[in-house]
């Protein structure tokens, strides 16, 4: 067996008396207090992720605003200096190869961030097709080993970190912006350095908040101020709880190499008025109309719906999808679901059952975002 990688807040999570759990090849803590406790604390105040087992690779070149909008469904073109693009990588048959933020630097540099079960996936696929880009000055750097990240979210985020950044005015940072600074810290032998740090307003929780991309002696100086002023603790399990109320998909859940952005609902972030890897599957798929989308899910009952759980038609009992992600909402105290379904079914209202073991239990479909993200306006 592969031995787990660490981050390097590893120590702190287990001082914490963390839950740790394997992730995505990473020991990673899942709760500390509880998720419950964890998940309220950011929609109410304020809480810290470890995220630093996530991707990050470099591209950089005249052509590098060419071979991103390549490979990304997003159009990078539109982005302005310091601005971030939502959107994914699609293989041929328009499948997800994974889903990314592209954080523009210039038009000669881009800074990607990938989820961190498809690191060697990724950085794979994109070495495979710059080496098919025709391009005459293009270079990808792969720096997944070189940053460590974490996220602080919620309503007080931004006064939490102001505290602690005061000559950084981050109150002016727009959503999906971000600003390239140097940090001053000491290096391991004690001498005062500066560090390259990144911070975006961005997140993964449906809330305000950043994310903070440095080195490691940064980020755990970052950490541990972060907890003396009060901010939670948060594991990978509300991280979970936070993404799914406010609808955001998981790769491996919503996101797969055999399911499309137009079947997941993220049609939006897809601009097929340009060429792009998959692009053409993905447009007849389009103007053929899709057989099966990614829906919102309200279970009745006190049944609460887990990931592959059957959903079936009411008049039939034939099976017509699976849940890919259900929980019991902390926030809004109901049995919901993201669910994969046939297209027949996917209309607002339509009513579905949801197997539970061995019972049924009556479903309607209903918007995805079960929460009102509160991003920065």
């Amino acid at each position: 067996m592969e031995e787990l990688k660490t981050t390097c807040l590893n120590a702190h999570h287990r001082e914490l008396g963390a839950k740790m759990s394997p992730f995505a090849g990473f020991d990673m803590p899942i709760e500390y207090e509880g998720i419950e406790a964890e998940h309220n604390a950011v929609r109410r105040h304020s809480g810290v992720f470890d995220v630093s087992h996530m991707g990050e690779v470099r591209i950089e070149g005249e052509d590098a605003t060419a071979f991103v909008n390549h490979i990304f469904t997003n159009d990078v073109t539109l982005l302005e200096d310091g601005q971030i693009a939502y959107g994914m990588l699609t293989n041929d048959e328009g499948g997800v190869v994974d889903d990314l933020l592209v954080y523009r630097v210039s038009d000669s540099e881009y800074f990607l961030v990938i989820n961190a079960a498809n690191i060697k996936k990724d950085e794979d696929w994109i070495l495979e097709q710059m080496n098919k880009f025709d391009a005459e000055d293009l270079s990808v750097s792969l720096e997944s080993e070189c940053w460590s990240e974490v996220a602080v979210q919620g309503p007080e985020a931004e006064a939490q970190l102001q505290k602690i950044f005061p000559d950084i005015d981050l109150k002016a940072l727009g959503f999906y912006h971000f600003y390239e600074l140097e940090v001053q810290g000491k290096d391991e032998d004690g001498e005062d350095v500066f560090f390259p740090m990144v911070i975006s307003r961005t997140g993964y929780t449906g809330e305000d908040g950043f994310e903070v991309y440095a080195d490691e002696p940064v980020i755990i100086e970052l950490w541990q101020q972060l907890l003396e002023n009060g901010v939670t603790p948060c594991g990978l399990g509300c991280r979970d709880t936070l993404r799914f109320e406010a609808g955001l998909p998981l790769y491996g859940d919503e996101l797969a190499d055999d399911i499309t952005p137009l079947e997941a609902g993220l049609g939006m972030f897809v601009k097929l008025d340009k060429n792009f890897v998959g692009r053409d599957r993905l447009a007849a798929q389009k103007a053929e109309g899709l057989k099966r989308k990614v829906v919102g899910l309200e279970v009745d009952g006190m049944a609460i719906p887990r990931h592959g759980y059957e959903v079936l038609d009411p008049a039939t009992e034939e099976v017509i999808g699976h849940i890919t992600t259900g929980y019991r909402s902390i926030t809004l105290g109901k049995n919901l679901a993201m669910a994969m379904v046939d297209a027949a079914h996917a209309p607002l209202s339509s009513e579905v059952l949801v197997r539970v073991r061995r019972k049924v239990f009556p479903a309607k479909v209903i918007k995805k975002r079960f929460y009102t993200p509160n991003y920065k306006k």
